[in-house]
């Protein structure tokens, strides 16, 4: 009988907070930009140059720390992480070991058969990012670039908790909307503003010790996430079903090839030298700061997802797809608060924006459109100024422009005709010219009906409301 095994996995995952300059210096963090021009002395660690420590970083941390249900360390300091690779300039990080600014935390995950699951979170960590190495094509050479040299992180480490690719997902997922919601980055993978290191052994069910674990790197996306931890599982059964024996290592992904291969063996606490950092000075986050960190926390995707269901009797799927991105909650949220019925607001996020973000190649983050223009076109259906194919092509300017509807309309000529009279000669008009429809409604075809508003929106040029064409139809039809 062949053994079960089950894989235990922790997670550290990177995180480049919004601030609009370094974590130590006044440098830009914009993401781009020509190589090495967002730099300085101090984040290209030239000698004597000093660090000033962002404000700014250690209120974001401390509102993560605080969103995942972290211990705050209010007095907490910087140290010296020791390592030589070549795009790390000063050849070594400024990063916590002894004192990091948030411990022994948790988010609540939903696994894959609908339970409740907690992942402890061990600490979270404030540093800095290193540089990027752009390698040539042919392999000849490497070129580094220091744009991301001293940009903000926060790496949030968790505990061995996770069991499956299923739950690494939706617990990334939930760190991801937490952060997003916080304001504290847009945690972008693609451009590795979210970044994951995935440490994984396997062990026998029911055994209480852990096996050998690996990291992998080269992680930006989820899907490759998923492909890697199936890989790295299957990959450590067949060591020890041989009776070979796992080393601790870290391995790069290549998702390409879906294949991961060595890199180095991992290196412990030890092995980095830390010390603390003489630089710069110990971070005291005092009673009266932290109070106000904790009070100017927003409504989290949890908190906002039980309002829309209890205030607004949002079904579920609404919810779960309005609040699946900040930028959507809040579109919802601010065009409600202008007097727009929710659930309008809700099937024109649902509906239109998602379609046209799909045919633009774009994400939620991306919507430029105001609240108020969304408000003004729900209004001027609501009160049939316009009909709904007139506010699908009013809401595709407004997504593309944020033009104002009420404008838009009126300079196009795109209101709605309600002169009844001029409708009813229309319509007496379109009956007249199609006696075989009018025969087939009189024998009980109904869906001959359609035609006939087919062919009268036509001759209005689509500015009839159809609820009025309908209705006259069947009048003058006596149906």
């Amino acid at each position: 009988m062949s053994k079960e095994y089950e894989a235990v996995i922790g997670l550290e995952v990177h995180v480049e907070l919004a601030t609009k300059t370094k974590i130590f210096c006044g440098c830009s963090t914009q993401f781009g930009g020509a190589p090495n021009t967002h730099t300085c002395p101090v984040c290209t660690g030239m000698p004597g140059s000093l660090p000033v420590l962002n404000k700014q970083v250690v209120e974001y941390a401390a509102a993560v720390g605080v969103a995942t249900n972290c211990t705050i360390n209010q007095n907490c300091k910087f140290d010296r992480k020791n390592y030589f690779y070549p795009d790390n300039p000063q050849n070594y990080q400024i990063s916590q070991l002894y004192i990091p600014i948030c411990q022994n935390g948790w988010v609540e995950i939903e696994t894959p058969d609908g339970t409740k699951k907690r992942v402890g979170i061990h600490e979270i960590h404030m540093e800095e990012d290193a540089g990027k190495l752009v390698h040539d094509d042919m392999g000849e050479y490497s070129l580094v670039d220091f744009n991301r040299s001293g940009v903000p992180l926060i790496e949030i480490v968790s505990e061995p908790d996770m069991r499956s690719a299923e739950e690494v997902i939706a617990y990334l997922e939930k760190l991801r909307l937490i952060i997003q919601y916080l304001g504290a980055s847009d945690c972008k993978l693609n451009e590795g503003s979210m970044r994951a290191d995935v440490n994984l052994s396997v062990r026998e069910k029911g055994a209480k010790e852990y096996g050998t674990r690996t990291e992998t790197k080269n992680l930006n996306s989820f899907k490759a996430i998923a492909r890697a931890i199936a890989n790295e599982r299957k990959r450590q059964i067949d060591i020890i079903e041989s009776g070979g024996r796992v080393v601790q290592e870290t391995r790069r992904w290549d998702d390409a090839n879906e294949y991961s291969y060595a890199m180095r063996s991992k290196e412990n606490a030890q092995d980095y030298r830390y010390f603390p950092e003489p630089d710069l000075v110990p971070v005291v986050i005092s009673d009266e700061w932290l109070s106000e960190i904790k009070k100017n926390q927003p409504e989290l995707r949890d908190e906002k997802m039980e309002r829309y269901r209890t205030q607004y009797g949002l079904p579920d799927y609404d919810i779960d797809i309005i609040t699946s991105h900040k930028r959507l909650a809040d579109i919802f949220d601010q065009t409600v608060e202008l007097g727009a019925d929710p659930k309008k607001v809700s099937n024109w996020l649902m509906v239109e924006s998602m379609y046209l973000l799909k045919d633009k190649n774009m994400e939620p983050g991306d919507l430029s459109f105001s609240p108020a223009n969304l408000a003004k076109l729900i209004k001027m259906t609501d009160e049939r100024v316009i009909n709904g194919n007139v506010a699908k092509e009013v809401f595709e300017k407004i997504f593309d422009e944020d033009i104002d509807p009420e404008a838009y309309v009126e300079d196009n000529g795109l209101k709605s005709v309600n002169d009844e009279g001029k409708l009813r000669e229309v319509i007496k008009k379109v009956i007249a010219d199609n006696p075989k429809s009018v025969d087939d409604i009189n024998s009980g075809k109904l869906k001959a009906m359609g035609f006939l508003v087919g062919q009268t929106m036509k001759e209005m040029k689509g500015k009839a409301d159809p609820a009025s064409v309908n209705a006259i139809l069947k009048e003058l039809l006596g149906i």
